[in-house]
């Protein structure tokens, strides 16, 4: 599936329906590391999602929790960590925890991208090195803080963005006042009706973590334009 669509946001509404990995293949590999990109890039996904965090010496790395605890051989705070010292632990299987600039080296012209900033005060840094690579245009930075895309936005208004809720009263409300191009609540929040108003609104609609294929098809058949998804082979 061509998820230009998708990167490059223009409105004219198409009918999509893109599958974007959960920190990589999950259910089968290491989240957030190469192993677990590779493989979801294997099975045609059309997006890899990953979160983003800084190491002690100010080097963006792919980490979803702010310790290391649960998914490397290591203890302790990401934060308090040199990228070497992160460098040296086992994130599963022998894989190392990538950087940011790794990940994108990796992924680039093979799929595109979906960032969730773990952290505030990393905004300017994740678009510099976004700018670097020349890859803008195939990237969504999301996260649960409305603020960051803001300052997102602020900063290069032309990134896409996306607001991630467990749920709202209003999430669409929600994701415009934080200027925002798309909007994720979780799977049980989802309508037609629900789907419906975000596209009258210019916003796509994703929603999260759905690893089962019934649920999937039925959100597909809803209208959804795309699921985030620990099994990238569900559909």
């Amino acid at each position: 599936m061509n998820v230009m669509y998708i990167t490059n946001m223009g409105r004219e509404h198409e009918n999509i329906f893109v599958r974007i990995a959960h920190r990589g293949a999950s259910a089968y590999e290491p989240e957030n590391t190469l192993r677990s990109f590779k493989r979801a890039i294997e099975m045609n996904s059309e997006l890899i999602e990953f979160d983003v965090r800084e190491s002690l010496d100010g080097e963006l790395v792919v980490m979803h929790d702010d310790c290391v605890d649960r998914t490397t051989n290591g203890s302790g705070i990401v934060k308090r960590k040199t990228l070497s010292e992160l460098k040296e632990l086992d994130a599963g299987m022998g894989e190392q925890i990538p950087t940011l600039v790794e990940v994108l080296e990796f992924g680039t012209g093979k799929t595109k991208f979906v960032i969730e900033l773990k952290e505030d005060g990393i905004e300017e840094k994740v678009i510099r090195v976004l700018h670097e690579h020349g890859i803008g245009d195939d990237v969504f930075i999301v996260s649960f803080k409305g603020k960051r895309l803001k300052m997102i936005k602020q900063i290069d208004p032309d990134i896409k963005t996306g607001l991630i809720l467990f749920g709202a009263v209003n999430p669409i409300k929600q994701a415009l006042k934080y200027g925002a191009d798309a909007v994720a609540p979780f799977r049980w929040f989802i309508t037609r009706a629900f789907i419906q108003a975000a596209r009258s609104h210019g916003l796509y609609a994703f929603s999260w973590v759905v690893d089962d294929s019934i649920k999937a098809r039925k959100l597909k058949n809803l209208g959804i334009d795309g699921i985030v998804t620990n099994k990238p082979d569900i559909i």
